[in-house]
Formats: structure tokens, C-alpha cells, sequence
């Protein structure tokens, strides 16, 4: 007789608390439905991160790091979804991981994870940023053939934005891989290899004249060429 009222006392209790967290599922879906409706970020975050916690999904877990990411909380994106590269990834948790890693300055495990992506997408926006990253390492060879990719593929409707600058401009995405490859190019042989990697800047400002980090590379460049000797 103890023994079948301690069970139903269980069950009760068992009841409740399901009960409960279907109240709170039902508050927390509409919160976080609200906050969308409202533009409010935060309370978006806050929601889904509730909605997590009664309702684990990786759909939500993904869509929670892609937020952080676009405001700009790359370490709060990263200790959501990980850091490891998994074949089971989705295409927005590997996209993820890849933006945060190099926003954080990890070129090296971005490397890996813009990789998969080129893996499952090949387009000429994801090899700008692996040819940008391996030139970084100084991986010229790999950096190398990610620009002539770029070069056989983009188009002319892709762009490229650079915040360098006091004000964040934009050029055509063919004009950034001409950089890449000036870049590139001088690094192979910064002896001899001035002249034609300042011929790829020129392309590049032909195609941008706005291109101020080219501008400013190329003027580098040509500072530092010898100057010949001249008989007073």
C-alpha cells in the first residue's frame, strides 16, 4: 500500500513538472516570437537560448550561434556550436565556426573549416576568403590556387567589402583577387617580383579606383624599390 501511493505520488509529480515545461515552452515561443516581431537581438538570443534549454535542437543551436555571429560575438557563437569540424555539420554551423575563427584571428582552424565549405560549395567568394587566410599562413601555393579559381569564376555582380578605411567601402570581388594575387606574387620573391605585383594592383585599381587598400599596397611597393644611383 505505501509502495502504490508513493507511485502515484511520482506520477503526479511527474505530471506536474511536464506540464509545467510545456507552460514554459508555450511562454518562451511566444517571447522569442515577439522579439522577432520587435528587431530586439538580445531578446531573441535569450528566447532561443530558453527554448534550448526545455527543448534541445541543433536547428536552434545553429540558428542561436548564427545570431551572436552577426553581432558580432564570436566567442559566444563558437562556445554554442564548438569549434571541431564534423562531417554532420550543417552548412550554417560550418559557415559559423569559419567567420568566427577568422574574426578571432585563428586562420590556421578557419582554414579547415572554409575548406568544407568550398568542399560542399565551390563558388569564388569562399575561395577569396581561404586564398585571403592562406596567404596569411603563408601558404603561397594554396593561396595561389584559390585566386586563379576566383579569377576563372566569379562574376561581375560579387562584391567585396573592406572596413579598413575610417569608411567601409566596396569593390568588384575580381578586383579583390587581382590584390590577392599582387600580394601573392611579391611574396614569392620580394627581390625581384615588385614590378608585377604592382602590375596586379594597377589591374585591380583599373577595375576599382576606389580600392584604397590596393592604392596604399601599391605605394608600399613602390617605395620600396631601388632607387638608381644618379651622377651629380
Amino acid at each position: 500500500m505505501k509502495f502504490f501511493i508513493v507511485l502515484i505520488v511520482s506520477v503526479l509529480g511527474l505530471n506536474t513538472q511536464a506540464q509545467n515545461n510545456q507552460e514554459l515552452l508555450k511562454h518562451y515561443q511566444a517571447y522569442y516570437k515577439q522579439m522577432k516581431v520587435q528587431g530586439d537581438i538580445q531578446g531573441i538570443i535569450n528566447g532561443l537560448t530558453h527554448l534550448n534549454v526545455l527543448e534541445p535542437s541543433e536547428a536552434r543551436l545553429d540558428t542561436l550561434a548564427y545570431l551572436y555571429m552577426k553581432d558580432g560575438k564570436f566567442t559566444q557563437a563558437l562556445n554554442t556550436i564548438g569549434v571541431k569540424l564534423f562531417a554532420t555539420d550543417s552548412n550554417i554551423a560550418v559557415e559559423i565556426k569559419a567567420v568566427s575563427l577568422k574574426s578571432l584571428n585563428q586562420p590556421k582552424l578557419a582554414i579547415s573549416q572554409f575548406e568544407e565549405l568550398f568542399r560542399r560549395t565551390q563558388n569564388a567568394t569562399i575561395a577569396y576568403e581561404l586564398a585571403e587566410l592562406y596567404l596569411q599562413v603563408q601558404n603561397l601555393d594554396d593561396a595561389s590556387k584559390k585566386v586563379e579559381f576566383g579569377l576563372l569564376h566569379v562574376q561581375e555582380n560579387m562584391k567585396k567589402m573592406y572596413y579598413e578605411s575610417q569608411q567601409p567601402y566596396q569593390v568588384p570581388l575580381k578586383a579583390a583577387f587581382l590584390y590577392l594575387k599582387g600580394l601573392i606574387v611579391f611574396n614569392e620573391n620580394k627581390e625581384t617580383n615588385i614590378d608585377t605585383a604592382v602590375s596586379y594592383l594597377e589591374q585591380a585599381l583599373t577595375i576599382a579606383p576606389n580600392f584604397n587598400l590596393a592604392f596604399v599596397s601599391r605605394e608600399a611597393l613602390l617605395g620600396q624599390k631601388k632607387q638608381p644611383n644618379t651622377k651629380e
